[in-house]
């Protein structure tokens, strides 16, 4: 797909072509179009829903504005509930605040690793 076919199918796609894509170098966009719409707009091994909540969850811990916007909307456009939406937040913080605890004791990893190890193991079994 050339650079002119590439706007065309971005037109198609969103009804126009955002300015901050035209703003990339043609052989990015030619580049990125075609994964992004890939991964966020049609179907693959991870639901799109989840692709956008899990999008979600990366941009408010990156904390990026445009990010946190985009992943919203198409999250929502892929069927994301409110309880989905609430629980994931929860979820962006969770991981975000246990690394950030963790790093602060400066933690084993190899310790870390073995409890980890540990933990599975006992958790299969009670699952089981």
């Amino acid at each position: 797909m050339n650079y002119q076919e590439t706007l065309e199918d971005i037109k198609e796609t969103f009804g126009i072509v955002p300015g901050f894509m035209k703003a990339l170098p043609e052989d990015a966009l030619m580049h990125d179009w075609p994964l992004w719409k890939k991964y966020s707009m049609m179907d693959s091994a991870i639901p799109k829903k989840y692709r956008e909540l899990i999008g979600l969850a990366v941009a408010a811990n990156i904390k990026c504005p445009y990010c946190v916007a985009m992943h919203t909307d198409m999250a929502m456009g892929h069927g994301a509930t409110k309880e989905e939406m609430t629980e994931m937040y929860y979820l962006a913080s969770l991981t975000s605040r246990w690394s950030a605890m963790i790093h602060a004791q400066n933690y084993p990893m190899e310790q870390f690793n073995e409890e980890r190890r540990q933990m599975g193991e006992y958790m299969s079994k009670k699952m089981r």
